[in-house]
């Protein structure tokens, strides 16, 4: 007998059946015999309760029918209330103004007794009846109504009457809200969830096995009820089913090991075995006694310890290594973010890993084009004619292998035959190639999709298709053996790259396993250049004010330091300009701050179409900002003042929301270094004191600071016969017309050569303009810009911003 024989044997002595079915048949009706009589339970408990709403109601009836008989209603209803007939009477006419109420009645409305007709939504209160009132002509004039008051008490009563626990629903409409009810804490939600789920006066059971019916409101009975009762199943019924189960499992176990007692030992000598090699015993065998199932079992186990020995001696050998690269590979990783060391300690690790002979990691740029940033024994490889190859290797998305592997995400391997000339890739034997992208894409199993623009992946013609992939061109693509990135849709996702290695050690191809090895570093690739392109971006985030894209305060302080030592180490001015939006408190408080939000961001749109590139926008915080103008003396500072000022005078801001438009001003403050101070900090705030003169001089005004006495000066010569400008104002240069050196900005010199040491005029004197001035300066006596406006500069993308304190503007 076989062992499959033995242990069918076995199982069939076993009466696990019979107990099962027969603990099952007894829960089931004891479950069927409990769930009729709790629908017994609370039909009886539904018919005392109509019974006892009703009588109620006939006793409110014959109360308001007392009231309505007697020639006088006030001092009858107020009889048969104090006998306890009725909570309150109360009489109206045919107006429906009350005459008389009882005191201390009920809050209306008040349910009637006629049913859901003349219900009303909301909490129930009390339980009336209405009768009409007539005189003694048989004319109308008139109703009474008597109430009894609907509180816990009533319920409770109501409770204690039938038997089961009551809830009185708020209004009917829903049973998701309650007035009163007698449940305990612990059911009260599960009763409630259960009668909101039911229809009609269906009976439904809890979770806790509490059965309950909705009653009401109904002709007879308007008040919306639900009764529940606890189920009346024994509480140790499931214990002692499971107990019986137990014992007889435990009766089943015994009688079955005595059967298998004598087909264990061969199972016990394989456990050992197991057991061995589970210690790193490899030479462990299992004697073979029999030639049934366990005999081939050990056959089967004898030879793949056999095999294991020696795959774990190839893996330990690999594992020594690729531990090594990976060691160097992480450290790598977490200690720089140059992407270039990165990429050439992943593709050093990828080459020893797999035994390759040359390798490269090409990046995807502007244009669609593939371009090597590390490669390494690509020397020799090139074409006659192209000894030193192209530097670096640049091979067009959807051309070659390493194209066809960018464009369509399949990795590809195989063989080059001697006869094929590769176009703009290294000459190889074998080759491999992976994709990479962005980290955390989706994967898609299948073969290549068609290369885009007609492109080939032509590099040989015997390569052989990776479990059941598609061939491109002759070579090798990944089928269901390999996996190629892919979005959410399930198309292949835009590769950032590819890792390219060829020619592996002992002219063998390139495996599966090669292949599988190569996706991890393709993955380290993905993942470094997704960290560096991160680290970037925070950086620039950091840096930068969410609402205008202007540079931030943080900003500022670097850039006017570094600007400052440029402007010193090379004996230039720098122009700094702090700008201040006139009253826009005004602006949020009237239009709200949304409104306040565009106004800002357009002011600093029409800032950076009025500075060169090279000159730096900052958002010093709130309706503050500031302008580093390098290389600009005062007089080209003012003109960029005068422009921004008119850029935002003439041209109101549109806000959608509102019907018309907003009008700011803007007020500006001027200082020049080395003029008004000697470190970025002394010439920022002579800028804001510049600044707070414009705005007392009336704002929507630009005023240029005062040179400090104790700032040192420096004498520049200049040719003879100059004389100092009709405005007063500090300019560099020479005596020449504004001119754009090449490769630089614009520098505007006066023709009539005042040095940079001239002081300027007054702090509060706007320049004005004359024929002279507008055929020295050209429009543009700055350092800088030309006649024309500049297309865009200063700000970028947004960041965070640290507050700055106002001083009252």
């Amino acid at each position: 007998m076989t062992l499959r024989g033995r242990l069918t044997g076995a199982f069939l002595v076993v009466v696990l059946g019979p107990v099962l079915l027969g603990a099952f048949f007894v829960a089931s009706t004891v479950a069927t015999v409990d769930h009729s009589r709790s629908i017994e339970r609370l039909a009886v408990a539904a018919s005392t309760v109509r019974t006892s709403v009703d009588a109620l109601c006939q006793q409110l009836r014959a109360t308001a029918d007392a009231v309505a008989l007697t020639g006088e209603p006030a001092v009858a209803a107020g009889q048969l209330v104090g006998r306890g007939l009725a909570a309150a009477v109360l009489i109206t006419d045919v107006t429906g103004q009350v005459t008389y109420a009882s005191p201390g009645a009920p809050p209306m409305p008040w349910r009637d007794c006629s049913g859901p007709a003349a219900a009303s939504p909301g909490p129930v209160r009390a339980l009336a009846a209405r009768v009409d009132l007539h005189d003694r002509a048989g004319a109308l004039v008139g109703t009474v109504a008597a109430a009894q008051l609907v509180d816990p008490a009533f319920v409770a009563r109501l409770a204690a009457v039938t038997g089961v626990a009551v809830t009185l629903l708020d209004g009917g409409a829903s049973a998701a809200r309650f007035t009163h009810t007698t449940e305990s804490r612990e059911v009260r939600d599960a009763v409630l969830a259960a009668a909101n789920a039911t229809h009609g006066e269906r009976v439904t059971e809890t979770t806790d096995g509490r059965y309950v019916r909705r009653i009401g409101p109904s002709s007879g009975q308007p008040l919306p009820l639900v009764l529940s009762v606890p189920s009346e199943r024994p509480p140790g019924l499931p214990a002692t089913l499971a107990g019986a189960v137990v014992l007889a499992g435990l009766l089943a176990v015994l009688a079955a090991w005595r059967l298998a007692r004598v087909t264990t030992r061969p199972l016990v000598e394989l456990a050992g075995a197991v057991d061995r090699v589970a210690h790193g015993d490899l030479t462990a065998r299992v004697p073979v006694r029999s030639r049934d199932e366990l005999g081939r079992l050990a056959v089967a186990f004898n030879r793949m310890t056999r095999e294991t020995g020696s795959y774990v001696a190839a893996l330990t050998s690999s594992r020594d290594q690729l531990r090594g690269h990976l060691a160097v590979l992480g450290d790598t990783l977490a200690s720089t973010h140059d992407l270039q060391r990165i990429l050439r300690v992943i593709l050093h690790s990828a080459i020893a890993a797999t035994g390759a002979r040359a390798g490269a990691v090409l990046l995807v740029e502007s244009g669609g084009v593939l371009v090597a940033q590390c490669s390494e024994g690509l020397d020799g490889r090139w074409p006659a004619g192209d000894q030193d190859g192209p530097e670096p290797l640049r091979v067009p998305v959807g051309v070659g292998v390493v194209g066809a592997v960018a464009a369509t995400g399949v990795p590809q391997r195989g063989r080059v035959e001697a006869t094929e000339i590769p176009t703009g890739e290294p000459r190889c034997r074998t080759y491999v190639a992976v994709p990479f992208a962005t980290p955390g894409g989706t994967t898609a199993v299948g073969g290549g999709t068609a290369i885009p623009g007609g492109g080939t992946a032509t590099l040989g013609g015997s390569g052989t298709a990776v479990g059941g992939g598609t061939t491109v061109g002759g070579g090798t693509t990944a089928g269901s053996g390999g996996t190629a990135e892919a979005d959410e849709a399930g198309a292949p996702a835009a590769a950032l790259g590819v890792l390219a290695l060829y020619d592996r050690l002992g002219a063998d191809e390139f495996d599966d396993d090669d292949l599988v090895t190569l996706r991890t570093f393709a993955g380290h690739a993905a993942v470094a250049v997704d960290n560096v392109r991160v680290h970037e971006e925070a950086q620039r985030l950091s840096l930068t004010d969410p609402l205008t894209g202007l540079w931030n305060y943080r900003y500022l302080s670097e850039s006017i330091r570094r600007e400052v030592e440029r402007a010193s180490r090379f004996g230039r001015m720098l122009s700094v300009l702090a700008l201040d939006l006139d009253r826009f408190k005004d602006v949020n408080d009237t239009y709200g701050h949304a409104a306040g939000d565009t106004v800002l961001a357009e002011f600093a749109q029409r800032m950076r179409g009025e500075i060169r590139e090279v000159d730096l926008a900052f958002r010093q915080g709130g309706e503050e900002f500031v302008l580093l103008l390098p290389e600009t003396d005062a007089r080209g500072a003012a003109i960029v003042a005068e422009r921004l000022g008119a850029a935002v005078r003439e041209t109101p801001v549109v806000v959608e929301a509102y019907a018309g438009p907003i009008v700011v001003t803007v007020s500006v403050g001027i200082a020049v270094y080395p003029h008004h101070g000697t470190t970025g900090r002394e010439v920022l705030e002579a800028a804001d004191d510049a600044l707070y003169a414009a705005k007392a001089a009336g704002r929507d005004t630009y005023r240029v600071a005062e040179i400090r006495p104790d700032v040192p000066m420096c004498e520049i010569p200049v040719p003879s016969g100059a004389v100092s400008p009709p405005d007063g104002l500090p300019r560099a240069g020479r005596p020449m017309h504004a001119q754009r050196e090449p490769g630089g900005p614009a520098r505007s010199e006066s023709a009539a050569g005042v040095p940079e040491s001239d002081p300027p005029g007054p702090a509060h004197a706007r320049p004005e303009p004359t024929d002279d001035a507008a055929a020295t300066t050209g429009e543009g006596s700055r350092a800088g810009p030309d006649a024309g406006r500049p297309g865009s500069g200063g700000g970028a993308s947004s960041g965070p911003h640290p507050p700055r304190q106002s001083r009252g503007r």
